[in-house]
């Protein structure tokens, strides 16, 4: 007899791992980073796999998944009167990945820039994008504290293809697509994720699963000392004794370990780990 008892099974695009796998199955090979660069630009859709270089066939199809996951998913879901109101706050979503956000900033932002929305709105078409996994919220958490924070939030993209289809080429914030990247690629490891709150600075990802906590700081170069300093800073201040990881796109990495903070490439990372 049924019970009524569902299990929900989420789907996510193809890890960086996955799509190198893919790539070599298609006789394509490519250094790390020219694939990782391949892989932020083409899309992580599977089928993409099979348009390898035909960067027309990809866009089409791109846009075939996004006006059917718009128009099909989310304006039906959400019985959406205004298509183009929802294609603004997308695009500003897209186009905010890593920055922290709340319904107010976005209602505010949008409405000041000649296209009126109120909150209510802004929440009700937010909550569609994650309800269609076109868009992930990560919420904060106050880790000196261990407790979750309700206020403003940051939000990631299933697919930076269509992220790239929709913003263009040129709308490229690297450490934000890497922090996309490794957000991903934390929930496929089975985590629950949430952005640190400290006094002294953020931590870009809390990462929580049975066996403990890993705090990691995402960001696509330390080879400038301020830089470095900086990113080092909010992790060095935590007291607990949980791994601590920097992930750069740095190939010469100088020293590994700052006082039990890791530093790794993460490309290494995301194919190796």
């Amino acid at each position: 007899m049924l019970t009524g008892r569902y299990v929900e099974l989420r789907m996510l695009p193809l890890s960086f791992r996955e799509y190198r796998v893919g790539m070599i199955n298609q006789g394509i090979e490519h250094g790390k980073r020219e694939l990782f660069d391949r892989y932020l630009r083409d899309s992580s859709f599977p089928y993409t796999l099979q348009l390898a270089g035909k960067e027309k066939d990809i866009r089409e199809y791109l846009q075939g998944i996004y006006n059917s996951i718009l128009l099909k998913d989310v304006v039906a879901r959400q019985r959406v009167s205004d298509v183009m109101m929802l294609e603004s706050i997308i695009k500003f979503v897209f186009d905010n990945i890593g920055n922290l956000l709340s319904s107010s900033k976005i209602a505010n932002t949008l409405t000041s820039s000649g296209r009126k929305v109120d909150q209510r709105t802004v929440e009700k078409y937010l909550q569609g994008l994650m309800d269609s996994l076109l868009v992930y919220q990560v919420k904060r958490y106050d880790i000196r504290g261990k407790q979750h924070l309700s206020n403003l939030g940051k939000y990631y993209v299933a697919d930076l293809g269509l992220r790239s289809l929709l913003l263009g080429r040129g709308s490229r914030d690297l450490g934000h697509l890497l922090e996309n990247v490794i957000y991903l690629e934390l929930m496929r490891r089975g985590h629950e994720v949430y952005i640190g709150q400290m006094d002294s600075g953020e931590v870009d990802f809390v990462a929580q699963n049975t066996e403990g906590t890993t705090y990691f700081q995402v960001t696509a170069s330390v080879l400038d000392d301020n830089t470095l300093r900086r990113e080092l800073k909010p992790l060095q201040k935590i007291n607990d004794n949980y791994p601590k990881i920097l992930l750069t796109l740095d190939e010469i990495i100088p020293n590994r370990d700052y006082d039990g903070i890791r530093h790794l490439n993460a490309l290494d990372w995301l194919l190796y780990e």
